[in-house]
């Protein structure tokens, strides 16, 4: 598998919408109606974002993505990086895509002077976390939403 990191393009929305449906689909999520509208966003950023990237495998087209945006904290003067999507299709895990995604972030990350690049996950998510624990660290916060 030779793989090749790059921002997605507009010839790459049926691609990129097939890793999403995956994505949305493995967390158990209904993102269906947001689907044109955050490809819109994705094609037109603000300077915050967001932004995304595809992992491309020559003969068989996009295999993974990444979307991220970056935002300010109160608890640092630099901004923060939020990898929000990381997704890799069934045929590409564990074959390091997922992260040569992560790596391409933290690239961004570090040209933009980002203090921090962090993501979640759900706890189900195990073959993910084996990766995450090794790329990244874990931290003690839980997360509470409205």
């Amino acid at each position: 598998m030779s793989i090749r990191i790059r921002a997605v393009e507009a010839k790459d929305r049926k691609q990129w919408e097939i890793l999403w449906r995956g994505y949305y689909t493995f967390y158990e999520s209904d993102l269906e109606a947001g689907t044109d509208a955050l490809w819109r966003r994705l094609m037109a950023p603000s300077s915050d974002g967001p932004f995304a990237l595809a992992a491309e495998d020559g003969g068989a087209g996009l295999v993974g993505l990444a979307q991220y945006l970056f935002h300010q904290t109160t608890w640092s003067q630099a901004p923060r990086c939020y990898l929000n999507d990381l997704f890799t299709s069934d045929a590409a895990r564990g074959q390091g895509v997922g992260r040569k995604l992560i790596e391409a972030v933290y690239a961004a990350a570090d040209a933009r002077g980002a203090s921090q690049v962090y993501w979640t996950t759900q706890q189900f998510n195990h073959a993910g976390r084996l990766l995450y624990d090794r790329i990244g660290k874990l931290t003690p916060f839980i997360k509470y939403v409205r």
